[in-house]
Parts: structure tokens; C-alpha cells; sequence
């Protein structure tokens, strides 16, 4: 097992997760600061105003990063740091851009290549407020390409741009379940507005826009004098049936990925939506106009990978319900034959089976014509970390082995199933705010002291990457 001799690895985070400083030097609020204010959503009923202080410390996290031997770094920009209401015609913020404009210089004096993710989740609110954000399908793409554009033209050294980071996550969770911000969702016990079986499929459909539009607007006004390269960050989980035997769970394992990742990815690289989620939705999935399509068919670069779990599929008989965005199917942790997927975590939607990674890498290549991947995050909690002794929390073994078995499958992906996968970017460099899990689980390299001096303390991990990816990146 082997890796491209240029491959790029490294560790990713998110603006929300670890900037805190969110009244800082003009910042306006994002949909996660007015979501988090919101009594129960949050576990904790924490939020990111503070989270690991990584504004006022990115000659700390660089430090981090050069110690573990990190080639790479992925990181958000906060939208509402740049123009704090939002819009296209609404105040850019200097002191927003000054800061990722010196932190991007700063990662390339240190030898470290910036990857930078345009849109982490946090829409500023001012946004949702005044047209309703990523449902607007005339506003919001041209709001995005504006921004976008700013930071083009800001950080002309960004060789690696990701424009949205899991549509997945943003459409079904903060408008279908309600579970992440802006919290829409048609159960009005958790939600005064919200379609579940309408309003995702739109917000979905408005952010593809939105990529192609940027993706656009890059290839004809920076690319060619900047030389950079740009795509979208999917998100999805391997699958197996339930019952290997029976057809239909067979079928129903295509269908789920179908559902999770093609609903953005065939557009993209077909031009049209998966069949079965046409068949399903009929025309609560959003037609492209001509114009639209033009601006997405095409957009990708490169695949932007994020993965960490598998499920046991079964399928389900009968008409599904209007609210249904798995593709009418059960997720399953165990078999018809009782064979457990993996091991818990604090997750409850994570278990790990590195073969599951591999799996799915040939299946996107297959499907996608073998496109230049990067993982962009892939990585795992630990049951109960949170409560242990630091001492204890360290000593991450359970994340060692995970990282050990996930990338030697990649490696082999890449060795024997001609997967083109040109970089690893582990999730996450440091614990951080985990969304509406708060800081109680922890996905961090790094031990991060939130409560007394937000030091950072390098687990085992942290420490195992570089040998790793020594051992398995080809040598000249």
C-alpha cells in the first residue's frame, strides 16, 4: 500500500467550532450565534463565543500544526467577519480580511498549505433575517458569489478553495430536522417555521447554485493568474445491506449514498439529480433552469471527501413519509446475522469500519470517473473522553488505531483500486465546539483546556500522523 509521492496531509477545522472572539473587530452574528442563544438546543447549552480562542491564537495553532509535521491546514473563514450583515451590498469589513490574509502567509512561511473552506455552516444572520438565507434561490447565490470574490481577491496565494462545506449537513439538518441552526423543521415543538419535506430540497438546490456561480467566478477572473484549484466538501457513510441476500437491501445501499452524496455530486459531475431522488420527491426536488445548470454542471476541481462511519441498510416497504430524506430505508448499527458495523463512540452515529472507507472511495470513483479526491475530514470521538483525567485523555489509543486502519485503507484504495486521493486532512486539529453536541465530545488531536487557560495538549494522535504518513507516502 502506497499514497502519491505530492500527497498533502494535515488537519482541518471550522471558523465556528474554534475562533470565539465573535464581537471582535467587527464580526457580525452568524445563524449559529442567534441558534446557540436559543434555550435546549444546545447539549451544553454552550455556544462558540469563546470556543478555543483560536483568533487570538493562530501563532499557537501554527506552532501546533509545525510540531505535529503537518504539511497541510483546512480552515473556514467566517462569512460575517468579512461582511458583517452579509449581502453584496453591504460593508466589507477590512479587519476581517486583514486577519485570514496574514494567517494565510503566516501557514506558507511556516511550510504549511492552506486549504481554505469558504461557507462551515455559519450564514451570516443578517442573511437569514433579511430574505430567509439559503432559501432564497435570487438572493442567496449572488450574496455568495460576491463574498466569495472578496476572499478570491484577497488571498491570491490560496492554491486549495472548498466552497461549501457538507450541503448535506446545512439542507436536512438545519431545515428538515431542525437539529442544527437555522432550526427549521415542520415539528412545531421544536420549531415555530419549517417544512421538513420541502424546505431542504430548496436550500440544497440554492447552494449548488451558489457553488457553481463561485466556482465560475474563480475560473474566469482568478484562476488563470492565480493558478488555484476549487470544489465542494460532500459528506457520506459507507453502506452494507442488512441482508446480503435480499435485493432490495442491496438496492437500498446505493440509494442511501444516493440520498447522502449524489443528490449534490450528480449535478455536478452529470447534470442532472439521482433517479431515485427524483422518483421519490417529484417535483419538491427543485427543476434546474438551463441557466442554472450551466453554472453547475462541470464545478468541481476536485472531490472534497468527508467520511467517518458505516451503517447495516434496510430497506423499507411502502409509501414514505413527505419528511423522509433518507431514501424510505433503515440505518442500522447491527445485521440479520447480529455482526456489530464497529465499536461505540461518544457519537451516537459513529462507528468505525475502515473498510467502509475504502469501499466508498471506489464507489464515488467508479461513479464519478476516478476524479482527484481530497479527504478533507475524517477522524472519531471517543466514549466518555470527556470525563476522563487528561492524563487519561492523552493517551487516545482508540483514535490511534481508527486513523491507523482508515488511512492504510486509503492507501490501499490508492495502491489497488486506482482511487485518486492527493490528500488527508484529519478531523479535527483540536477539541472544539461540536455544534449542537457542544463541548462534550470531543473530535480533537489536541486536548483543549476550555475552562482554565485554553492550552492545548498533543494526545497520542497528534503524534502518530507524521510517522504514518511517512511510512506510506512514496519517496522520490
Amino acid at each position: 500500500m502506497s499514497l502519491p509521492k505530492d500527497f498533502l496531509w494535515g488537519f482541518a477545522t471550522a471558523s465556528y467550532q474554534i475562533e470565539g472572539a465573535s464581537e471582535a473587530d467587527g464580526r457580525g452574528p452568524s445563524i449559529w450565534d442567534t441558534f446557540c442563544k436559543i434555550p435546549g438546543k444546545i447539549a451544553d447549552g454552550s455556544s462558540g463565543v469563546v470556543a478555543c480562542d483560536s483568533y487570538n491564537r493562530t501563532g499557537e495553532d501554527i506552532e501546533l500544526l509545525k510540531s505535529l509535521g503537518a504539511k497541510a491546514y483546512r480552515f473556514s473563514i467566517s462569512w460575517s467577519r468579512i461582511i458583517p450583515i452579509g449581502g453584496r451590498d453591504d460593508p466589507i469589513n477590512q479587519k476581517g480580511v486583514d486577519h485570514y490574509v496574514k494567517f494565510v502567509d503566516d501557514l506558507l512561511a511556516a511550510g504549511i498549505t492552506p486549504f481554505i473552506t469558504l461557507f462551515h455552516w455559519d450564514l451570516p444572520d443578517g442573511l437569514d433575517k433579511r430574505y430567509g438565507g439559503l432559501l432564497s434561490r435570487e438572493e442567496f447565490p449572488l450574496d455568495f458569489e460576491h463574498y466569495a470574490r472578496v476572499m478570491f481577491k484577497a488571498i491570491p496565494k490560496c492554491q486549495h478553495w472548498i466552497t461549501f462545506n457538507e450541503p448535506w449537513c446545512s439542507s436536512i439538518l438545519g431545515y428538515n430536522s431542525g437539529y442544527f441552526a437555522p432550526g427549521h423543521t415542520s415539528d412545531r415543538s421544536r420549531s415555530a417555521v419549517g417544512d421538513s419535506a420541502r424546505e431542504p430540497w430548496i436550500a440544497g438546490h440554492n447552494i449548488l447554485v451558489a457553488h457553481g456561480r463561485a466556482v465560475k467566478a474563480y475560473r474566469d477572473d482568478f484562476k488563470p493568474t492565480q493558478g488555484g484549484e476549487i470544489g465542494i466538501t460532500l459528506n457520506g457513510d459507507a453502506t452494507y445491506p442488512w441482508d446480503p441476500e435480499d435485493p432490495a437491501d442491496v438496492e437500498a445501499c446505493d440509494r442511501k449514498i444516493e440520498f447522502a452524496i449524489s443528490w449534490f455530486a450528480d449535478p455536478i459531475y452529470f447534470g442532472h439529480y439521482p433517479e431515485s431522488m427524483v422518483k421519490q420527491l417529484g417535483d419538491r426536488l427543485p427543476a434546474f433552469t438551463d441557466e442554472e445548470l450551466a453554472l453547475v454542471k462541470g464545478s468541481n476541481d476536485f472531490y472534497g471527501m468527508n467520511h467517518y462511519t458505516a451503517n447495516y441498510i434496510k430497506h423499507k416497504t411502502g409509501v414514505p413519509p413527505e419528511d423522509d430524506f433518507l431514501g424510505n430505508l433503515e440505518l442500522l448499527f447491527y445485521n440479520k446475522a447480529g455482526d456489530c458495523i464497529g465499536p461505540e463512540t461518544q457519537s451516537f452515529w459513529l462507528r468505525p469500519k475502515a473498510q467502509g472507507f475504502r469501499d466508498l472511495l471506489g464507489w464515488l470513483s467508479k461513479r464519478y470517473g476516478y476524479p482527484k479526491i481530497y479527504v478533507t475530514e475524517n477522524g472519531t470521538s471517543l466514549k466518555g473522553e470527556n470525563d476522563m483525567s487528561l492524563e487519561q485523555i492523552v493517551e487516545d489509543d482508540f483514535r490511534v488505531k481508527y486513523f491507523d486502519d482508515y488511512v492504510k485503507a486509503m492507501a490501499l484504495a490508492s495502491a489497488e483500486d486506482g482511487v485518486n486521493v492527493h490528500g488527508y486532512l484529519a478531523w479535527s486539529l483540536m477539541d472544539n465546539f461540536e455544534w449542537a453536541e457542544g463541548y462534550e465530545t470531543r473530535f480533537g488531536v489536541t486536548y483543549v483546556d476550555y475552562v482554565n487557560d485554553q492550552k492545548r495538549h498533543p494526545k497520542k494522535s497528534a503524534k502518530s500522523l507524521a510517522p504514518l504518513f511517512d511510512s506510506l507516502i512514496k519517496k522520490d
